[in-house]
């Protein structure tokens, strides 16, 4: 309690006046003079938000736009001086003397605040990933919200410069080794620990973020300046469960912007698996450059992370990753990752040498048949930056098409029954009906039609890049679903599955949330994101993939007869209503957590070798016929109680008496 009173304390401190805001009052169901309880249940209550939050892309946008309604700059408070700039930087670049017009004004408040949304994505998508779970809720508050004081990094000066509500810069970058070690610096003082550094401990003794923040940024950019790469290296493996400060030392210095560099991150993560990297020699031809990462969970690969921009595999490292993931189980989903960036990089050469690329080259480029996956936790940056080289995109599409430039529409105004490619989202969701609708054959980014409510008369495009958006359709009656739909797929207001054709895969998520009967129903052989199945109240004649990226949701089912699950499920599994055991066998490996929340006896459960978060059983009192896998890597929730990695031994002694 005391180590709770003192973040309290410390967010307390930093913004002032927090326990009387409005929203604070509201979800801490407090009064304007109890501190200590507004904050802490303001707290819980936001930790749960984002925990449901994250687990469906459309709740995050939701979530996202709050965040931007409240941080990202108004127009209105874009300060003239601003436009004033644009027209000094025009006339600097020899564009002579330009007048700022409504519509050119219109544009550059379009960009400022783009710029500022893109920027606080970054920071949002990271605190709501499983790689930053490591971190207690308090401590992400304590960071974004220093975050957000934070404007443009003078590099000359080593200062990032204050921010108003007129700041058009976008928000700070964001470097994960040093967001991971201002973390670690803060959890040391909440936990009364020595902190080597002095003039580091002056600044968390004053618990500032932004201060502790680019005190350690500066320190890790510097120390890489004069860092040699070379490519002969070796992999050091470090142990599951192993002491974490030799890897962590490992790192100091090298700038990797892997979150491992932080001392509660890297104990984490050992502790869910073995982590492997991937050093070259430096110029005392000692193995000592840190150059890929290969995090476990458990026999799974968590993830690869290089030291290239966004924390992909440099070109020249390629290789060797492809070689090392042989020895793992899950190689296979790895390989084409591995696959992707070596075409990448062959195709960004003969690109700079200014050679001409095939048509199988340019449908890879423009990802018409499969999205381009790589290590990093960001789009590899030279997908973009070949494409906005390129001169004539028109040209590119029409050769992978192999139709007339004029058949391909780069915006919704060039759209006619012509129409072979469209490159771009295309945004339909006013329409409440498909009458007199022309789609292109294939569409390069998202089609939103969530306003439809039938399927008459809807022609779909063959191939959609993005989402299809088709959320109030109550019935699949003549619809025919594209052959690829490379994102999500929408369709949340199916109550039955009559008549639907799935593609064989989704790219990202599969909502059928309202479906009450899976008969007949076909899945996709993989869903890479969430499938949400949260109304079927029986398994029968249900075939699950046999993998699902994100989580699933199965909330409604009362018993597991005729339940196959995936083998393996990247987020949370959701059995919330089992009351029974019987007939369950769950997969070995889920990412996230698992709710078994209903169930009265623990006869015949079999339980997971790894769970990301923890096991929910709190409707059990007892724990009596449950086998707890050895070691226990995560904690069971009972009534009243709970096992954890900790307590485990001391727990299995209690019963052997």
């Amino acid at each position: 309690m005391n180590k709770q009173k003192d973040y309290i304390r410390l967010i307390d401190r930093l913004y002032k006046d927090l326990y009387k805001d409005k929203q604070v009052l509201h979800h801490g169901k407090g009064n304007e003079y109890d501190k200590f309880n507004n904050i802490k249940n303001y707290l819980e209550k936001l930790e749960d938000i984002h925990n449901k939050v994250k687990e469906k892309s459309k709740h995050i946008e939701y979530l996202k736009k709050c965040y931007y309604e409240k941080y990202v700059i108004k127009k209105e408070n874009i300060p003239q001086s601003y436009y004033e700039k644009q027209k000094e930087l025009a006339l600097e670049r020899g564009f002579g003397h330009v007048e700022i017009t409504d519509e050119m004004k219109k544009e550059l408040e379009k960009e400022v605040i783009e710029n500022q949304k893109k920027s606080i994505d970054n920071w949002l998508d990271y605190f709501l990933s499983d790689d930053a779970k490591v971190y207690p809720f308090w401590a992400k508050y304590w960071a974004f919200q220093g975050m957000l004081k934070i404007g443009k990094y003078d590099k000359e000066k080593q200062v990032f410069y204050k921010r108003s509500e007129h700041t058009v810069s976008p928000f700070c970058d964001l470097n994960r080794e040093a967001l991971s070690k201002s973390i670690d610096m803060i959890i040391k003082a909440m936990n009364k620990e020595e902190i080597d550094d002095k003039d580091l401990e002056g600044l968390v003794r004053v618990g500032s973020f932004p201060k502790i923040y680019t005190y350690i940024l500066t320190k890790v950019l510097s120390n890489n300046k004069n860092i040699i790469k070379r490519n002969i290296g070796k992999w050091v493996k470090y142990n599951r469960g192993s002491n974490h400060m030799p890897l962590v030392n490992s790192l100091q210095g090298y700038n990797t912007g892997w979150c491992t560099a932080g001392e509660d991150t890297a104990k984490n993560q050992l502790s869910n698996g073995d982590f492997y990297v991937y050093y070259t020699l430096d110029e005392k031809d000692e193995y000592k450059v840190p150059r890929i990462a290969i995090r476990m969970e458990g026999n799974k690969i968590g993830e690869i992370r290089g030291v290239a921009e966004n924390q992909n595999i440099e070109s020249e490292m390629e290789e060797v990753v492809e070689e090392k993931i042989k020895d793992f189980p899950d190689k296979e989903e790895y390989y084409k990752k591995v696959n992707d960036m070596k075409k990448l990089t062959k195709i960004y050469k003969k690109h700079k040498n200014k050679e001409e690329l095939t048509k199988e080259e340019l449908t890879f480029l423009y990802e018409i048949n499969d999205k381009i996956y790589g290590f990093g936790y960001r789009k590899d940056p030279r997908i973009k930056e070949i494409k906005n080289e390129r001169n004539n995109k028109r040209k590119d599409l029409s050769n992978i098409f192999n139709c007339e430039e004029r058949q391909i529409a780069l915006n919704k105004e060039e759209i006619n029954e012509d129409t072979i490619y469209y490159y771009g989202d295309l945004d339909l969701s006013h329409l409440t009906n498909a009458e007199g609708l022309k789609l292109p054959q294939n569409i390069g980014g998202s089609l939103y039609l969530s306003g439809l409510t039938s399927a008459e008369g809807l022609k779909l495009p063959q191939s959609i890049s993005g989402d299809l958006d088709l959320n109030s359709l109550t019935s699949a009656k003549g619809l025919v679903l594209p052959q690829s739909i490379g994102d999500s797929l929408f369709l949340g207001s199916l109550t039955n599955a009559e008549g639907l054709v799935l593609p064989q895969r989704v790219g990202g998520d599969l909502d059928l949330s309202y479906l009450t009967s899976a008969e007949g129903l076909v899945l996709p052989q993989r869903v890479s994101g969430y499938l949400d199945l949260n109304s079927l109240t029986s398994a029968k004649g249900i075939k699950l993939p046999q993998s699902i990226g994100g989580s699933l949701y199965l909330s409604s089912l009362t018993s597991a007869e005729g339940l196959i699950l995936p083998q393996s499920v990247g987020g949370y599994l959701y059995l919330s209503s089992l009351t029974s055991a019987e007939g369950l066998k769950l997969p070995q490996n889920i990412g996230g957590y698992l709710y078994l929340n209903s169930l009265t006896s623990a006869e015949g459960l079999v339980l997971p070798q790894r769970v990301g978060g923890y096991l929910d059983l709190s409707s059990l009192t007892s724990a009596e016929g449950l086998i707890i896998p050895e070691p226990l890597t995560y904690t069971i929730h009972m009534k009243g109680f709970k096992i954890t990695p900790e307590n485990v031994e001391q727990y299995r002694k209690s019963k052997s008496k």
